[in-house]
């Protein structure tokens, strides 16, 4: 299925924008990257990989053999990479970072705003194209399952230390301590939870694929 490798689904966005206003962007742009604390709302969204916004001028698309293009507008591109459907992840952005995504937006033609969620998700969808081919290299682990290894290799390894000094009640101590600690890191790397049909379909066309031995 388009868009999707594994838990990750891939999202590119192209939307026209006022050229004669799209500084506005890139000093809202400016600003967020000096000052990242004003994306806290965006960075706290764990399901997120990946996300970039970027502004096109006519001078900079590229002529592939067509010929120079007739362009009326400026147009940013979106891409993001995040772990769960769609429809969670624009529901996410609505709610967590509102005027965020209207700052970000602010010179799209037609931008309806981020709040109510429909006409934003109609946006989104019109303007969204699809990720025809989508490389993922750990494709049956989300982010928070890779921070979840991570974090229990590195307990494992300080585990491994203290077993080395040979100290039963010391290595007995970080054991428990370690427990507690990795908790909630026993996760379940797989095929994301079944959003439609259509992602049903299309996880076992590729499980041949993914797992020939089976």
């Amino acid at each position: 299925m388009s868009n999707l490798a594994g838990k990750a689904y891939a999202m590119n966005v192209i939307t026209p924008s006022r050229r004669r206003w799209t500084w506005l962007n890139r000093l809202v742009f400016m600003i967020s990257r000096g000052k990242p604390g004003t994306l806290s709302g965006l960075l706290g969204l764990s399901l997120i990989q990946f996300a970039r916004w970027v502004i096109v001028k006519p001078s900079d698309w590229p002529d592939l053999g067509q010929g120079p293009e007739d362009l009326q507008h400026d147009y940013m591109i979106f891409c993001s990479n995040f772990n769960g459907t769609w429809d969670q992840y624009i529901d996410a952005f609505s709610d967590g970072i509102p005027n965020g995504l209207n700052l970000f937006w602010i010179t799209a033609e037609k931008y309806p705003g981020s709040i109510p969620v429909v006409p934003f998700k109609n946006y989104i969808t019109w303007n969204q194209l699809q990720t025809d081919y989508y490389y993922n290299a750990t494709p049956g682990s989300a982010q928070r399952d890779i921070k979840a290894a991570l974090k229990t290799t590195r307990a494992l390894r300080r585990l491994a230390e203290v077993h080395a000094t040979g100290d039963h009640a010391a290595f007995a101590e970080a054991y428990r301590k370690a427990l507690l600690e990795l908790q909630t890191a026993f996760t379940a790397p797989g095929f994301a939870p079944v959003a439609s049909l259509d992602t049903e379909r299309a996880d076992l066309n590729r499980r041949s694929f993914l797992h020939p031995a089976e």
